[in-house]
């Protein structure tokens, strides 16, 4: 989780065999690019931290969860259209 509290930061939970969250990198990674400096994107591999997705009470993967300052703020469950996490990314930088 990034110490920078101004910014929107999305926490992408993944996994490296979760075939969703393969359909949703490179939306992601486009997404880092076109909001760079923006928006803060830290990806969870759930395997690697297990602990980290039961804090946040992940229950399923891809979760997407929009944080701003120390509260989350919105998420998505499941792999979406572009234009579905890019309505929720213009939303949140309002």
């Amino acid at each position: 989780m990034s110490e920078n509290t101004s910014k929107l930061e999305i926490m992408d939970f993944w996994a490296e065999w979760c075939g969703p969250c393969h359909a949703m990198k490179p939306i992601i990674e486009e997404l880092e690019k076109t909001y760079e400096g923006k928006v803060i994107f830290t990806k969870i591999n759930v395997d690697e931290q297990p602990e980290l997705g039961d804090k946040m009470n992940v229950r399923s993967i891809p979760t997407m969860f929009f944080k701003k300052g120390d509260k989350i703020v919105d998420q998505i469950v499941g792999a979406v259209p572009k234009d579905h996490l890019v309505a929720k990314i213009e939303e949140h930088l309002k």
